[in-house]
């Protein structure tokens, strides 16, 4: 469907929704379109074709509410869904902090963010398939150790979504992401590594050539060959930007709303405290241009924002959608995002680590004795503590110089103290996902090996 025909529809469930004396109404609608295929060996292992389009509609009767959800978009349907939606609202549990937002938080404008590109699909299903190809035929070429492959993908979505309420609010965007993976096994002595590497985009134009992710991919897989534990031992670690994120993954899990009202965090309370040292800025930015966490309003409709999460190191904000921030006494932060079902969450936009000015090859030359972590294994994470241990493999670090792989060990710390001791940030930093970080040195953390 169109965008206009899309926002009508959205208007006018929920004008009907209203006419049967629901308080506020709220619809999500979106239409997509995704292409996923796996070639491995040459040969296509799997290909996956699809269309789907939901409507989700979310009431109020005064301070209760209901959530549903349909595919089937006929009038008949939604008639249902409506009637549905309202008899399930008038007998939930009150929830006086679930009220529809305010209609002044309302976005007055929906900006062009570069979202979308109409490049992603209209290549078709062959020329797809030919990219992950190209991308594993270039790893398996790079050296005869790499012998075997778990094969080589692309995949890729466009869509639109819409969302409308009672207060007046309609809004849409279009979207797009493609990607292209490789992941090459390794083969030396007995030996057997694996690696992957990817390359994602929001238009085909700006996705790294398929040659390249097979060649990094094929790069990671042979520097692991050879793996060994280390003895345990407190040394620096050097985290590399696709396991850094992971750390910046798990501020936003603490600095959550939920978990803040909940007292299910270690930043409760930490409003204002010095988290970190003065260098580190940590921000979450809804109009980064062609970013995977933008979008031009939430999903409640509120102005979307560049919210400061720590600033020279202190915690200045928590993430907040409307629900959250009533329950603390605080304003929304514009992170709301909502499936088609159910009720809102607080979600990341585009959450980074700002770079510093250290390349990443001086900070590991910055080392004497340490490790060099590239892949993290586990959950060991727990945010209410603070605690953190998890499963690391990477390459050892003597005398500022990567010298051998290292596997199957542990790396334990608290987030507390690896925030502080944050040594180095490096100037690396690059998006592949709504959250990002350059690569970073901490210091105090024990590597747990043989």
């Amino acid at each position: 469907m169109e965008n206009g025909h899309l926002e009508n529809l959205a208007q006018d469930i929920v004008k009907q929704a209203m006419k049967s004396g629901v308080s506020g109404a709220e619809v999500t609608l979106q239409e997509e379109e995704e292409f996923s295929t796996t070639v491995r060996l040459g040969k296509v292992e799997s290909l996956k074709e699809s269309a789907a389009k939901g409507l989700g509609l979310r009431l109020l009767w005064g301070t209760r509410s209901a959530s549903s959800y349909t595919s089937d978009f006929s009038s008949q349907s939604l008639s249902r869904l409506v009637a549905r939606t309202v008899a399930m609202a008038q007998i939930t549990s009150e929830d006086p902090a679930g009220v529809m937002p305010e209609a002044e938080l309302m976005a007055t404008e929906v900006a062009d963010l570069g979202l979308y590109s109409p490049d992603v699909s209209e290549i078709g299903a062959d020329q797809k398939i030919e990219l992950a190809r190209r991308a594993e035929e270039a790893a398996l070429a790079v050296d005869p150790k790499i012998t075997n492959s778990e094969g080589s993908s692309f995949d890729s979505t466009s869509g639109t979504r819409v969302l409308a309420n009672s207060l007046g609010f309609l809004g849409s965007y279009r979207f797009s992401t493609c990607s292209v993976a490789a992941v090459p096994l390794a083969e030396q002595n007995g030996n057997k590594q694996r690696d992957f590497w990817y390359s994602v985009a929001r238009s085909l134009a700006k996705l790294d050539e398929p040659e390249k992710v097979g060649r990094e991919a094929a790069r990671r897989a042979l520097r692991r060959l050879g793996a060994r534990k280390v003895k345990t031992a407190q040394v620096p670690i050097v985290f590399d930007p696709e396991t850094a994120r992971s750390l910046v993954g798990h501020l936003f899990e603490a600095a959550r709303g939920d978990a803040i009202y909940r007292s299910a965090s270690f930043l409760t309370g930490k409003l204002g405290k010095q988290l970190a040292p003065e260098y580190i800025n940590l921000l979450d930015d809804a109009l980064r241009p062609g970013g995977f966490g933008s979008r031009p309003f939430d999903d409640e409709g509120v102005t979307s924002r560049v919210t400061p999460l720590v600033e020279k190191g202190k915690l200045s904000h928590y993430l907040l959608n409307c629900y959250s921030a009533r329950k603390l006494g605080l304003k929304t932060t514009a992170n709301a995002r909502r499936g088609l079902s159910g009720p809102t969450v607080v979600g990341p936009n585009n959450l980074y680590l700002e770079p510093g000015t250290t390349a990443p090859e001086d900070i590991i030359r910055s080392v004497q004795r340490g490790f060099y972590v590239t892949e993290l294994m586990g959950f060991g994470t727990n945010i209410v503590t603070g605690d953190y241990s998890r499963g690391a493999a990477g390459l050892w670090i003597e005398k500022g110089e990567l010298t051998h792989p290292v596997e199957e060990v542990t790396i334990a710390g608290n987030l507390n103290d690896m925030l502080l001791h944050i040594e180095e940030v490096g100037t690396d930093l690059e998006f592949r996902s709504s959250i990002a970080s350059p690569t970073l040195l901490i210091t105090g953390m024990t590597v747990a090996g043989a």
